[in-house]
């Protein structure tokens, strides 16, 4: 298939925007999680996000504890 056969893209790209579901918090929610297809995906911010692994928890733990001993 060569890009010739292709009709041209004639619409951008709708961007979703979405925000962390953590009460008061107005983060960026790039973290998302749906328990099936069906269901509406939840977003978070990294921080609140519920599904992080150990590795990822112990990160973010430093770079908090860091950025709490640059104030």
């Amino acid at each position: 298939m060569s890009d010739i056969d292709r009709p041209a893209l004639t619409k951008a790209a709708l961007m979703y925007v979405h925000y962390c579901e953590e009460a008061g918090c107005k983060e960026w929610g790039g973290w998302g999680n749906a328990p099936s297809p069906a269901a509406a995906t939840r977003w978070w911010c990294f921080e609140h996000f519920p599904h992080k692994s150990y590795e990822q928890e112990q990160a973010l733990r430093r770079k908090l504890e860091a950025a709490e001993h640059r104030a």
